[in-house]
């Protein structure tokens, strides 16, 4: 027969705590892969959309937060990498609207 064994009501609340804590812990000690995956993704569609040209400097920017990230991830500080992928996907995403505007004025022209 099998033994179960299953918290006190008295010890419940803190048996509850510690999976809570270890599961937070747990998720935000991952490495930011997918989010590293949408930011590179986000910045080279921008550069074929001709951001380098029509908006250089949320390009750039968006460049120089991915090479933050990349830094952070090799320091196993994921919160930032992840923090800093975010934000250059934001940026380059801003440079391919920018960089598409752009395009179409000068095909309305």
């Amino acid at each position: 027969m099998m033994t179960v064994l299953v918290p006190t009501t008295r010890h419940l609340g803190a048996w509850l705590s510690g999976v809570l804590i270890c599961l937070v812990l747990a998720g935000c000690t991952t490495a930011p892969v997918q989010e590293m995956s949408d930011a590179r993704q986000a910045i080279m569609a921008a550069e074929q959309t001709g951001a380098a040209e029509h908006a250089p400097e949320q390009l750039n920017q968006a460049r120089n937060l991915m090479a933050r990230a990349q830094q952070n991830l090799k320091l196993r500080s994921f919160d930032s990498a992840r923090d800093e992928a975010l934000e250059a996907k934001a940026r380059a995403m801003e440079a391919l609207t920018l960089a598409e505007a752009a395009r179409r004025a000068s095909q309305d022209q």
